[in-house]
């Protein structure tokens, strides 16, 4: 009996304006175009895929170890300092001295987070761009690694400085643009460094910005770009590759799909969001 030849799955992109085919991604690819040490990993990135993948992210583990380490460094003073200072009283005011220690040893630790997790960023230079291609390649490792460093931050301190000056100083240490008046009211955002916001936007309460999307087996990363003036309401979820005009409103709970543009003072609602309310002309 003979074998039936295995074919490899093959994604056609489409332009969300002219809708025809534009590129042809083997979500599966074996090869490699890259050269030296980077397409020697690829190559064996794409043929022991789980194994690599724990290779891959163990120094992840390793750095994220360190960097909470150094953070956790100056709250562990303030622990054994107190409990020098409190060492010869009794047992009730030893545990309320070491308890209060413990309470401000987290804050220093969150408030260091969010420096030092920025600076290894900086240096490490993990900011990504636009992608489209197979998950299993060396040109998305930026994006992974830099959405590592801010999950760092975001699951264990970032609630607790939303919304304030801090939460959008860390976010603009992580490379997102943000201009002045704006309000993050979130930390359910993915790819800072990928997201634009405007003068004077709103970001609701437990909204989602998110610049990356799977999509027919192949990652994509594409810019967020909200203009001035913007309202995301609660719990909303704007992906890739969308951009929202001057003035416009997307209403709570809406999911805002990828490469979705909406025009300037209109409000959009719903799942999948749409028009709800068209732009005002005026007089």
């Amino acid at each position: 009996m003979m074998k039936q030849k295995k074919t490899k799955k093959v994604i056609f992109l489409r332009d969300h304006k002219e809708k025809k085919p534009n590129k042809k991604i083997d979500t599966d690819p074996q090869g490699t175009e890259h050269k030296g040490l980077k397409g020697l990993y690829e190559l064996i990135f794409r043929r022991f895929k789980t194994a690599m993948y724990l290779v891959t992210i163990a120094p992840l583990y390793a750095l994220g170890s360190i960097f909470m380490g150094l953070a956790l460094a100056p709250g562990i003073l303030v622990f054994k300092w107190t409990s020098h200072v409190v060492a010869d009283q009794n047992f009730v005011l030893q545990a309320i001295g070491q308890g209060l220690a413990v309470a401000l040893g987290f804050f220093i630790f969150g408030m260091s987070l969010i420096f030092i997790v920025p600076f290894a960023n900086f240096i490490l230079r993990t900011q990504p761009g636009v992608y489209r291609g197979p998950y299993y390649s060396a040109d998305f490792l930026k994006w992974f690694v830099h959405n590592s460093l801010t999950y760092l931050v975001r699951y264990t301190f970032l609630e607790f400085i939303t919304p304030t000056p801090f939460n959008l100083l860390f976010y603009q240490m992580m490379g997102m643009k943000i201009g002045r008046g704006t309000q993050i009211n979130t930390s359910n955002i993915s790819d800072p460094a990928l997201i634009e916001l405007g003068e004077f936007v709103t970001i609701g309460g437990s909204a989602t910005l998110c610049a990356h999307y799977g999509q027919g087996g192949y990652l994509v990363l594409a810019p967020i770009k909200i203009q001035n003036g913007v309202t995301i309401g609660l719990k909303a979820s704007v992906m890739g590759g969308v951009e929202i005009g001057e003035g416009a409103k997307v209403l709570p709970h809406s999911i805002v799909l990828p490469k979705t543009i909406i025009p300037a003072g209109e409000t959009w609602g719903g799942v999948p969001a749409v028009c709800l309310k068209a732009a005002e002309k005026a007089a």
